[in-house]
């Protein structure tokens, strides 16, 4: 309950500020501004907090046409589709120009073919004349197959690099989808799909596995006295602190917010324990300077709940019981990593069995 209660006071106080920004600005309170300054309040998408703030700097205010050119390049949900449907598209005129290449050269073997055949025919019948006009041919013929596999053989060239380069378009597509822009890890969707597949793999080779969630302890409180721009260089704090500590298999998402997910395949509990701690003294040992006055801010902690994967668990069972432990630690001083066997959280998980 403790879990629910905290996410909806974050939810209403994104949403109060994106409201309050509309009714400043005077903007109506349609679905696309409310996404638009919802977002903007969050601070999941830096880029487009920088435009709207170099905007507002330089024109006071935001036009219609203006939230709809931010809309449409940060949040329209078809940008991703768009962009994989348009390199797909060019990847099969590559194809197509490829066959249509093949398919002339194939052609002009053919008739290259054909004129061999005509010329061991005529050979028995030729003199001197009609053997230097059928040499002459054959030189013709052979000069024309020669520039056309040359011809096809660049083509074949700037085929495979235009190719390569659009595979790697794809793959920047891809990561894109895939990847927080903010803190660089993993986004929610991502982790969605790794926590299915590890716990599935770790069920057919019957692996332990673990799971961390780690929360920013009094995250709301720092961004409201020092504003979204040092929020999110919290977040990227903290994220940098989980990549330093994560190797191999282990993957890490910034599950939402200011929580966290690490997925510790291969890792029994007590392992799970040891790489949380390394985490969270990470954290703690980092001072926190604002950039634009040198300001420093002091330290951030983080609280992190660790749950291991039990033989009958369904995915979301798992997770439940690691964001238990972490909302232990924070109703126990923050600060602190607790995991499923500890005292701090045994009430809760036999409250939620009965």
């Amino acid at each position: 309950m403790a879990a629910h209660s905290d996410e909806n006071e974050r939810t209403m106080a994104f949403a109060e500020i994106a409201l309050g920004q509309m009714k400043a600005l005077r903007q109506p309170a349609i679905p696309r501004n409310y996404e638009i300054w919802y977002t903007y309040a969050t601070g999941y998408n830096p880029s487009l907090n920088q435009t709207i703030n170099e905007t507002l700097a330089r024109d006071g205010t935001l036009t219609p046409k203006q939230l709809d050119d931010i809309y449409n390049q940060f949040l329209a949900p078809i940008r991703l589709t768009d962009r994989i449907d348009t390199v797909g598209s060019k990847m099969v005129d590559e194809i197509d120009q490829i066959m249509a290449m093949i398919e002339a050269a194939v052609g002009i073997t053919s008739s290259y073919t054909e004129s061999l055949a005509d010329v061991s025919q005529r050979l028995g019948a030729a003199d001197r004349d009609g053997l230097r006009a059928i040499v002459e041919i054959l030189v013709r013929s052979t000069r024309e197959v020669d520039q056309t596999n040359q011809s096809l053989e660049a083509h074949l060239r700037a085929s495979k690099q235009e190719i390569n380069h659009l595979q790697e378009d794809l793959e920047t597509v891809r990561n894109e989808s895939l990847t927080d822009p903010l803190t660089g890890l993993a986004n929610r969707k991502y982790f969605d799909q790794m926590v299915e597949r590890a716990v599935v793999e770790a069920r057919s080779k019957d692996e332990q596995l673990s799971l961390l969630m780690t929360d920013v302890d009094h995250f709301k409180a720092f961004n409201d006295t020092y504003g979204h721009l040092t929020g999110d260089q919290v977040l990227r704090l903290v994220a940098q602190a989980v990549k330093q500590n994560v190797k191999g298999q282990d993957m890490a998402a910034r599950y939402g917010g200011e929580e966290f997910a690490i997925i510790l395949p291969k890792t029994s509990l007590q392992q799970a324990l040891t790489v949380a701690d390394h985490i969270r003294r990470a954290v703690a040992s980092k001072e926190l300077i604002k950039r634009s006055t040198g300001e420093n801010l002091g330290r951030v902690t983080i609280s992190v709940g660790a749950a291991m994967l039990r033989r009958q668990d369904a995915v979301q069972a798992l997770i439940e019981r690691a964001d238990a432990c972490l909302y232990a630690a924070k109703r126990h001083g923050r600060n602190l990593v607790v995991c499923e066997t500890d005292p701090e959280v045994r009430p809760i998980a036999e409250t939620q069995v009965a």
